[in-house]
């Protein structure tokens, strides 16, 4: 028996399905994954619901890299959220409306997970799977006489039919094309190497300590480098984690894990590199730098798992967050850390944590709660308040610190740091204005980097700082 295969055919650019059936009376069996989009795979769409619990990050990570088996219950299996072959589908809605039967199976995927797909496409006549990942089809009896004769098959490799079938599709079977491999502007993407300038703040001390040696700056640049990997093995364990709720987000399914394109065991292991990379730059340094880097990527992970969904807590932790890289900077070079420094980071990231939560709520229906984030669509003009008095806070501790022995051992003449109040009370109120109206998009911190007042207020401060000293 010969068992022939729908073929992937290049038209134009795309993909389309052409049937090379003779027997219009033949049945058609398909594998989960021969339905799915890469990326949709069992690990990948339980990832979310294990964020509650920290011991199960471990299992998670290696279930992405197929170093574990696949798990039995399918309880955090939406298939609303997955995405699957739109071409696959018509297909098949096709091959229905001609009277053929048409079966889904699995020997890799569990039982729950299987009769999810079925239900939710309601285009199959039958499907079959067990939790221990044998089919009850194992065996040629046990198979439906119809497939006895023979059928035609779409899916990956023969292992994923019962033993029988795979027998039978095993001769003359052509597989449906492999997806096209991610580009380099997806793993960009994955990486958020448009984060990175976030991570300039680690040349903060450099500066406010004067510590122009080259061997300071080769030293703060590769502080800079590790931040920045490190970051990125963060931000690809949280798309891991949060693939489900971002392929609910309108902006967020578009994301490499989310939308397919990088297949979870692929960022993983992306993940890994930039880790190893980040703290095999990190032991370069200093120890003390690998302990603020691990203190970093520690935070950064209890944030994406359970501290972003508890209300204030989590705008602390990211202006935390934001902190420790300018803790970092200073540790890199081995200089003082300042408490004036570190007390108006502390709350001029506090009120761009806070903008941002602002713009996130006016951007929900009313009575809406913002998703995973315990806020209300009623607290929006609170944090609007919060944000304006941590922000204007950190401008009286500037005051405070031009005031202070500190400026006096740096600066030749410190007056001149006055000009930069007015400059940093413009800055924060436009921000705030700009938010207000709706014209900021997402993140305070990427608005100011592309926003020209905000290069020529930063600029302004540098001149003056530099004329001060």
């Amino acid at each position: 028996m010969r068992a022939s295969v729908p073929e992937r055919v290049g038209e134009g650019g795309n993909d389309a399905l052409r049937d090379p059936l003779r027997s219009k009376g033949r049945p058609l069996v398909v594998d989960v994954d021969g339905v799915m989009v890469p990326g949709n795979s069992f690990p990948a769409d339980i990832a979310s619901g294990i964020t509650s619990r920290f011991r199960a990050v471990t299992t998670a990570i290696a279930t992405a890299l197929g170093l574990a088996a696949r798990i039995a219950d399918a309880s955090g299996f939406d298939p609303s959220r997955a995405r699957f072959d739109h071409d696959v589908v018509t297909f098949l809605l096709q091959v229905l409306g001609e009277g053929r039967p048409v079966y889904l199976c699995s020997e890799i995927h569990p039982e729950p997970f299987v009769s999810a797909v079925a239900q939710h496409l309601g285009v199959f006549t039958a499907w079959a799977a067990t939790p221990d990942g044998r089919s009850p089809a194992s065996r040629s009896d046990d198979l439906p006489p119809v497939l006895r004769q023979g059928f035609d098959y779409i899916g990956g490799e023969a292992v994923a039919l019962p033993g029988f079938a795979s027998r039978v599709a095993r001769h003359g079977r052509s597989a449906p094309a492999a997806p096209a491999p991610a580009g380099v502007r997806s793993w960009l993407k994955l990486l958020r190497v448009h984060q990175y300038a976030k991570n300039a703040l680690v040349l903060v001390p450099l500066l406010t300590a004067h510590k122009f040696a080259p061997a300071s700056a080769a030293t703060s640049l590769l502080a800079v480098i590790a931040f920045s990997l490190c970051a990125s093995g963060a931000y690809i364990l949280n798309d891991i984690l949060d693939i489900n709720a971002d392929r609910a987000h309108p902006a967020k399914r578009n994301r490499p894990i989310a939308s397919g394109t990088i297949a979870a065991p692929l960022a993983a292991g992306a993940m890994a590199l930039a880790l190893v990379g980040a703290f095999a730059i990190g032991l370069c340094i200093s120890v003390e730098f690998s302990g603020v880097l691990l203190g970093y990527f520690a935070l950064t992970t209890s944030y994406s798992l359970w501290l972003k969904r508890i209300a204030i807590v989590d705008v602390v932790v990211l202006a935390t967050l934001y902190t420790v890289r300018v803790i970092g900077g200073a540790v890199a070079i081995s200089v003082p850390m300042s408490e004036w420094l570190l007390a108006f980071s502390l709350f001029i990231f506090m009120s761009l944590a806070l903008v941002k939560r602002h713009i996130e709520l006016a951007s929900q229906p009313d009575g809406a709660v913002l998703a995973a984030r315990g806020y209300r669509i009623e607290d929006k003009s609170m944090v609007a308040i919060l944000a304006a008095a941590s922000g204007f806070n950190a401008v009286v501790i500037f005051t405070l610190y031009i005031s202070s022995d500190t400026v006096r051992a740096l600066y030749s003449h410190p007056q001149l740091l006055w000009l930069c109040c007015p400059i940093l009370m413009y800055w924060i109120g436009r921000v705030m204005l700009f938010a207000q109206r709706g014209l900021i998009d997402d993140d305070p911190v990427m608005f100011a980097l592309r926003d020209r007042a905000s290069w020529a207020a930063l600029g302004a401060i540098g001149v003056i700082m530099l004329a001060a000293i």
